[in-house]
């Protein structure tokens, strides 16, 4: 082995001051600290949103089967209409089963339009409670 070999154990072994390793570990132990709270965060995320997604399809289900039950409802206030005008004796009489199926009408749709609403605003919140949890704790790692 040469003397100019820099893998030659005859090479003065380099010495690093007591600061630099310090930095270096120092810099060393953020980097695992911040791998560590990425990976979390990222797991934390996968987390919510899939909770988020359960949520929303449990929800929309819901929410499908109160649109059927508002069809058929109002598919039965049809039928009823026509069996009632139907047996009508008069214009007279037949303007006044019109006008009280209507107005009947118009106060079912708006309090099944106000359910429906409602019931979309309860789904967007417990579909959106997991993302918003999940931020919360990124950004504010004390929670």
């Amino acid at each position: 082995m040469s003397s100019n070999d820099p893998f030659s154990a005859a090479v003065i072994p380099l010495q690093v001051p007591e600061q630099v390793r310090a930095l270096a570990e120092k810099s060393v132990e953020q980097v695992r600290e911040n791998y560590a709270r990425f990976k979390d965060v990222a797991e934390g995320n996968n987390s919510a949103i899939e909770a988020s997604f359960t949520a929303f399809s449990r929800g929309m289900s819901e929410y499908s089967a109160k649109l059927v039950g508002f069809m058929q409802t109002n598919t039965y206030a049809g039928f009823d209409f026509a069996q009632e005008l139907a047996g009508v004796r008069s214009w007279t009489q037949a303007f006044d089963v019109w006008g009280n199926h209507t107005r009947r009408q118009l106060d079912t749709l708006s309090s099944q339009f106000q359910e429906l609403m409602d019931l979309y605003r309860r789904i967007a919140s417990e579909a959106f409670e997991p993302l918003n949890a999940n931020v919360s704790k990124v950004f504010d790692p004390a929670a």
